[in-house]
């Protein structure tokens, strides 16, 4: 009969946290660059090359006429005074 019981093993009672730990530890490493990487090239990439193309156009100048004409400064008047 005793070659028919199979060895059952220990439950691990010591360290079962650490070890728990380092597992769950490593896998929110890899998924946290993963993520950062995904939001890099996704999001940021695409957002500079959008503010690079609106900057290639831009005139300061023009776009500061255009409000003062529009009377959004104190400072100045709408007249050029």
């Amino acid at each position: 009969m005793s070659a028919e019981l199979q060895k059952i093993s220990k439950p691990q009672l010591r360290g079962l946290l650490r070890s728990s730990l380092r597992k769950h530890l490593a896998i929110v490493g890899v998924l946290s660059i993963s993520a950062a990487l995904a939001w890099k090239y996704t999001v940021a990439e695409s957002r500079k090359k959008r503010y690079a193309e609106f900057y290639k156009n831009y005139d300061a100048e023009k776009d500061f006429e255009r409000m003062r004409q529009a009377g959004v400064f104190q400072s100045c008047r709408p007249d050029g005074e």
